[in-house]
């Protein structure tokens, strides 16, 4: 063996082996437990980073292991290969999307391969790829057959630069999130998928899966399940002619006789209806239609209305209440009007204050008296008050009470809402999956039948920043006879809300899904940032239970288990710049001073020598220039040595700091494995040991090592399979390989249980560091390749110890440690721990109160 550790030879050595035998194919077979681990595919950005090396490792630990417990595994990869940032690359660049995303999958397709993980290649896919969506297309036609597809009219954030909607998370101040153009609020047609019909059940489900709670508690807020009252306001127009009623809805039916006005939307019908006669009221509707679109900027932006000169009859007194357009009101949400009683909420107080409105108090404080509203809004539910025939009812009793008064009254009814909107899939934009509708001459709307798809996206396009290329394509949308097809495309959600079950049967050109869906869904563990733990994950299972209302797929749910690892983050080193900005610097151009400790003490460029300002540790990114490439470390370490720091230097779900110094004692430590390895075999040949030897004939230095192996084949085991901490699992196996070292016993006997102890630190690393431990499985032997071994069975006899150390406190604070018989009673440890020399010494003068035992673990004794 050669003593040298040669991580590229082996790693190229290792992966031509997987290879040649295609060790990562994954075959269904119903005699064998099966194990789907998938990671969040990436989109092709052109090289991967360390939050896809991070996603991706731990995916394929978890993969390995679960092999090695004799599960069949599938671990599959393909690419989320739509989207904006394509027309973006093809606009700079002046390329086709088509070429740029292709030429980058082969990049990364390269990288991923270069980091050895396990997956069955032959399932891969793009989602541009036409034999991917040309099943969405076909899916989405029976959706509209069967009703849970339509086309509305929808108000919208429209980039009038890059000429397409965004959704609200991507307007920032009031301006695209790229183009940097001012916002417009507009209306066009748009086609919506019916999650709301499944809102009951993506709420009630979400207790049937092993999930963060975390993620749970954001998808449900986002589902928003609420009990409320829908009532109506009569209207009184400003001309005093009656309108159309007012529907409003609300959690808070308490508060009902507090309100001093009522808001509708900028985009409400009552609202275009006033600002037909009124330009001042038309040119503040305009600029609502400016405004912000997040509910985090509605709560923090300055409250702005304008009145409609229409007044509001209220349900319950008749009082008149003005009506109001204002600009924290939105059409998306609820009705798109609401009853404003400022007495009770901050949103309403404030514009109740700005406009010299009045505010009233109909539920006491927590003293029973009347609040003080001069200050805020009294936003807590509690009696009644000043509310007629409603007074001295708490919260539930008033909601009962004025909910069934609604009802006797017809202006009314208790309503259960959910704050899910239905889902918008069509976006203006070229690269991504055609839409697959045509309309007709005299305004027909029809989903093209089978023999008419594929649609397929045509490759060989200009795109420029005039927005898509498929609206100035004639030859891709007229169908002729006044036919034309539809040249939206769909949201990039679509793609990646079922990718997950077409790996399971990616060769089948005949249908979307066949029976081997059923075999390997649902996933068992599914792997991504929690940044999608809302409108991927919430896409994705709804997608899965219409495909399951389709008698595709069994499951109820796609991901079985989830775990969100953290984010990647490094140092980060800039100077201020003459336009106060920053200029970024990448930490591998700058040395840094530290302390003894470690710590950043201070910094200076490295091209010349001059000062750098320290920014803190943040997320890598582009934008401050702290990124590592991750091939530069697989060129300089090889992989093994990046998988075992990833793994090592954190657990998955906490944010992971970058370290260079800790991926160099990562591959030190490979290195000492291997030259461990290298000199037991040139040690001698180990003795077999037959049972009898095992347990009666080893001397205690031998049974102490061979205890020492089983006891970290049980907890690597524990904290891959159940707990997901490679950290430990990893620090365990370090401890093992620290006392093979210090273990010096060269008899037959001894190199035996040394054995056990190397081919055990092998396999338990074996997930981690693949390469290495296939060539170090080989050396020691085995004809069997490492990827087929059993994950080390665990010898309970090995475990046993003829005694234990405990830990003697003396009023909690540690005065010795003491080794009692693994049988001793309770009085015999408490005899021992008195006994101790140092705890004899802190008893001087004192008097023992109590002893209290800890069995395995310590013994403390209470003085006084």
């Amino acid at each position: 063996m050669d003593a040298q550790y040669k991580p590229h030879e082996t790693e190229r050595d290792a992966q031509q082996f997987w290879d040649k035998n295609q060790c990562f194919k994954a075959v269904e077979d119903a005699s064998r437990e099966k194990f789907y681990c998938l990671s969040m595919f990436p989109y092709p950005s052109g090289k991967l980073h360390m939050g896809h090396v991070r996603n991706y490792t731990i995916g394929d630990v978890v993969s390995r292991y679960q092999r090695m417990q004799g599960k069949n595994v599938m671990q599959p990869m393909g690419w989320d290969a739509f989207g904006m940032p394509a027309e973006n690359a093809a606009i700079q660049n002046r390329v086709p999307p088509g070429q740029w995303t292709y030429d980058n999958i082969d990049y990364m397709r390269r990288q991923l391969k270069a980091l050895g993980f396990a997956y069955d290649w032959s399932r891969e896919f793009a989602t541009c790829d036409v034999d991917y969506y040309r099943w969405e297309q076909w899916f989405f036609t029976k959706l509209v057959e069967k009703g849970l597809v339509y086309k509305k009219m929808s108000t919208v954030n429209w980039d009038p630069v890059d000429k397409t909607v965004l959704a609200n998370e991507q307007v920032i101040e009031g301006r695209g999130w790229r183009s940097g153009a001012p916002v417009e609020r507009k209306e066009i047609p748009l086609w919506f998928l019916k999650i709301t019909d499944y809102a009951e059940e993506l709420l009630a489900d979400l207790d049937k899966i092993d999930w963060p709670e975390q993620v749970k508690t954001m998808q449900r807020n986002w589902i928003g399940k609420s009990r409320g009252v829908e009532l109506t306001f009569e209207i009184q127009s400003a001309e005093g002619a009656a309108a159309e009623p007012l529907s409003v809805y609300t959690t808070r039916p308490d508060t009902l006789l507090g309100v001093t006005y009522v808001a509708v939307a900028a985009g409400h019908p009552l609202a275009k209806q006033a600002a037909e006669t009124d330009p001042e009221l038309a040119a503040f509707v305009e600029e609502c239609a400016h405004g912000g679109t997040s509910e985090a900027e509605l709560a923090t932006m300055e409250k702005k209305g304008m009145p409609t000169g229409h007044r509001a009859v209220h349900p319950l007194t008749g009082r008149e209440v003005p009506v109001f357009v204002a600009n924290f009101v939105l059409m998306e949400y609820g009705t798109g009007a609401v009853m404003a009683v400022p007495g009770h909420d901050q949103r309403d107080w404030e514009f109740a204050t700005k406009y010299g409105l009045p505010i009233e108090a109909v539920i006491a404080d927590a003293s029973g008296e009347a609040p003080d509203l001069s200050a805020g809004a009294h936003d807590d539910t509690g009696t009644l008050i000043h509310s007629g025939e409603f007074d001295g009812l708490d919260f539930d009793a008033a909601f009962e009470a004025i909910a069934a008064k609604l009802a006797e009254l017809d202006r009314g009814e208790v309503k259960t809402n959910f704050r899910l909107r239905d889902w918008g899939v069509a976006r203006q934009r070229y690269w991504g999956a055609p839409i697959p509708v045509k309309y007709g001459p005299e305004g027909q709307t029809v989903p093209l039948s089978d023999e008419e798809l594929p649609v397929a996206l045509p490759m060989e396009v200009t795109v420029d920043a005039t927005g898509s290329p498929l609206k100035r394509m004639p030859e891709f949308s007229d169908l002729g006879d006044g036919w034309t097809r539809e040249t939206d495309t769909f949201d990039t959600f679509m793609e990646s809300s079922w990718y997950f079950a077409r790996f399971c049967c990616a060769d089948n050109q005949e249908a979307m899904l066949d029976e081997r869906a059923n075999y390997w869904l649902p996933v068992d563990l599914y792997i991504g940032g929690i940044e999608h733990a809302i409108l991927h994950l919430l896409y994705a299972r709804f997608f899965n239970k219409l495909m399951r209302d389709f008698g595709m797929v069994e499951t109820d749910e796609p991901f079985q288990r989830l775990l969100t690892q953290g984010m990647v983050i490094a140092e980060t080193f800039y100077r201020p710049t003459e336009n106060g900005g920053k200029a970024w610097f990448n930490p591998a151009d700058v040395e840094v001073k530290r302390d003894d400790k470690g710590r950043p003490v201070s910094a200076v460029l490295a091209s010349d020598g001059e000062p750098v300002e320290m920014g803190g540790i943040e997320k890598m990114s582009k934008s401050k220039n702290n990124g590592v490439d991750p091939q530069s470390m697989i060129d300089r370490f090889g992989a093994d040595t990046v998988r075992l720091f990833m793994m090592f230097a954190a657990p998955p779900e906490q944010s992971l700091e970058w370290s260079d110094s800790g991926v160099e004692g990562a591959s030190r430590f490979l290195k000492r494995l291997w030259r461990l390895v290298s000199e037991h075999l040139a040690a001698g040949t180990p003795a077999t040991l037959d049972a009898q030897t095992l347990h009666e004939g080893l001397s205690d230095d031998q049974r102490d090592l061979r205890r020492k192996t089983h006891e970290t084949i049980k907890k690597a085991g524990d904290d891959i399979g159940r707990r997901t901490t490679f950290n430990t699992a990893i620090a365990a196996v370090m401890e093992l390989t620290n006392a093979l070292s210090k273990f010096d016993d060269t008899s037959p006997q001894g190199l035996a249980v040394a054995r056990e102890a190397v081919e055990a630190c092998v396999l338990l690393l074996a997930p981690i560091t693949p390469h290495a431990c296939h060539a170090l499985w080989a050396e020691l032997g085995h004809d069997e390749p490492a990827i087929d071994a059993a994950w080390p069975r665990v010898d309970e006899a090995a475990l046993a110890r003829d005694s234990i150390e405990l830990v003697v406190q003396v009023n909690g604070k540690l005065r010795a440690r003491i080794d009692v018989e693994a049988a001793a009673d309770k009085a015999a440890i408490e005899a021992q721990a008195l006994a101790a020399e140092n705890v004899q010494r802190h008893l001087e003068g004192k008097s023992v109160r109590k002893v209290i035992v800890v069995p395995g673990k310590l013994v403390n004794i209470v003085v006084g």
